[in-house]
This record gives structure tokens, sequence and C-alpha cells, in this order.
């Protein structure tokens, strides 16, 4: 549990505030993806968007979602945490990693911030060129980084 918790801690610490990731939703008839400016706090992503975006009645029907960058792949449960002004956390911390965005959206009427509480992390990480795949499954508190042999 301790070496759980400890690499769950490395984990966010290396991924640090704010990323754009790619944020995948469906409403359990059709998958549609797209880039968001994401923050990390305290082991939780979150975003905002206008309510009234497809991706926003997605979550609705069906609040599972999935983030991805790079070599990293997030699995969680997404909700709606209402007006960023409602927010201040969330808004300090977004405008420092997106400016632009907070200065043009975060005061609109519609727009929402939305949080993705992890429970599933995968992360493909290569050593002297062979892949290993790095496994949080957070519902269950288990890691694990194992070598990836093909059959």
């Amino acid at each position: 549990m301790e070496e759980f918790t400890e690499k769950v801690k490395q984990f966010f610490s290396e991924f640090g505030e704010g990323k754009p990731m790619v944020l995948s939703t469906t409403d359990n008839e059709t998958v549609s993806s797209r880039m968001m400016s994401v923050i990390q706090m305290n082991g939780k992503f979150y975003f905002q968007t206008d309510i009234t975006m497809r991706k926003c009645q997605q979550i609705n029907a069906n609040s599972h979602v999935a983030l991805c960058i790079d070599n990293i792949q997030v699995e969680g449960i997404c909700k709606n945490l209402g007006h960023p002004s409602e927010n201040a956390e969330f808004s300090e911390l977004f405008e420092k990693c997106y400016k632009g965005s907070y200065d043009t959206y975060s005061s609109l009427e519609n727009e929402r911030v939305y949080e993705v509480i992890p429970t599933y992390i995968e992360r493909w990480i290569y050593k002297d060129k062979v892949p290993y795949i790095e496994t949080y499954d957070l519902e269950n508190e288990f890691y694990s980084f194992k070598e990836y042999i093909p059959l």
C-alpha cells in the first residue's frame, strides 16, 4: 500500500500542473475526442468548457471518460463542478497554465469546470529500447511495472 501511494505521488509530481490532453467521451453509441487544456491538482484532472458542447451532452449520458497525452492513458469518472467563478483553486491554476483561455472563456455564462477522478492510468516506458507498461489501478490501489513481451 505504501509503495502504491508513493508511486502515485511520483506520477502526479512528474505529470505537473497542466498539459494539453485529448479528452474522449461517449454517449454509449458514439465516441468523440478533442484536445483540451487540462490541469492537474491533488491527483485529479480538470478542464473547463461550454455546457452546450457535444462533450458535455456525452458526459451527462456517460460519466466515464478518457484522457491521453504522449504515452499516458487515463480513464476516469467526470463530473460538472459548476462555473469557474465558483472554483477558485481551479481558476487560479487554470489562469497560470492557460492565461489566454482563462481570459477568453472563464467569465462566459455557459462555461463550466469538469473534474476527472482517475480510476486507471497506464504509461508506456522505454528503458534501453525495451518497452515496459506501468499501470496504476487507483480503484484497487494496485501498481505494476512489467516488461511488454509480445506473444
